[in-house]
């Protein structure tokens, strides 16, 4: 195997808009004052969700939810193998990490729809409730993400954060995707930035 290009320019920028919006919308859930960037955190968050559940249908190799979604049997199989240090290396995500992803795409998008029907003041305390706890399980699934990354990394020996900055890991000559498609990525953050714009107006 050698380095080859896997994670195109839309993937990579929207996973860490991903994280920069996330943690920006829990640190301001508290007070009045940061509720404006709370909104806007959030529109953030389901912009990019929107737009990554299309470019999982359309999108590069490796992004493609039909590259990386697995049935449950893929998935104990994988985690199976790497509790025995046997798991075998995918140059995009691995079955485990594909149910993770459609995990936080799903918590990002009911969080986020959650926080727009309460900034327009529909609902009540219940949805509150849920927005806050849809937010906590989300959470809790980032940092069992992290987890997975760090234990990746270490049993294949790759650094997969730096994978993420880069677009480049390990595999075979086929496997490597053909352009990085930065027009796409100019897109996206048009769109992302007219759905924060839209959703926090």
């Amino acid at each position: 195997m050698k380095r080859i290009l896997v994670w195109d320019w839309p993937v990579r920028i929207g996973h860490w808009l991903l994280v920069g919006a996330f943690v920006l919308a829990w640190l301001t859930s508290e007070g009045e004052e940061w509720r404006l960037v709370h909104a806007f955190a959030g529109g953030t968050v389901v912009g990019v969700v929107l737009f990554r559940l299309l470019w999982g249908m359309f999108g590069t190799q490796h992004a493609r939810f039909s590259s990386f979604v697995r049935g449950p049997t893929a998935v104990w199989a994988y985690l199976s193998a790497l509790l025995s240090r046997s798991a075998a290396h995918h140059a995009g995500h691995n079955a485990a990490g594909g149910w993770a992803i459609l995990a936080l795409l799903s918590l990002g998008l009911l969080t986020g729809a959650c926080g727009w029907l309460i900034y327009e003041d529909i609902g009540g305390e219940w949805l509150e409730e849920l927005h806050e706890g849809l937010a906590a399980g989300m959470l809790t699934l980032v940092a069992v993400h992290v987890a997975g990354v760090v234990v990746g990394s270490l049993a294949h020996r790759e650094n997969l954060v730096q994978a993420m900055f880069t677009g480049f890991k390990l595999g075979r000559p086929d496997e490597a995707i053909a352009g990085a498609k930065p027009l796409i990525a100019v897109l996206m953050l048009v769109w992302v930035a007219a759905c924060a714009w839209w959703l926090a107006r």
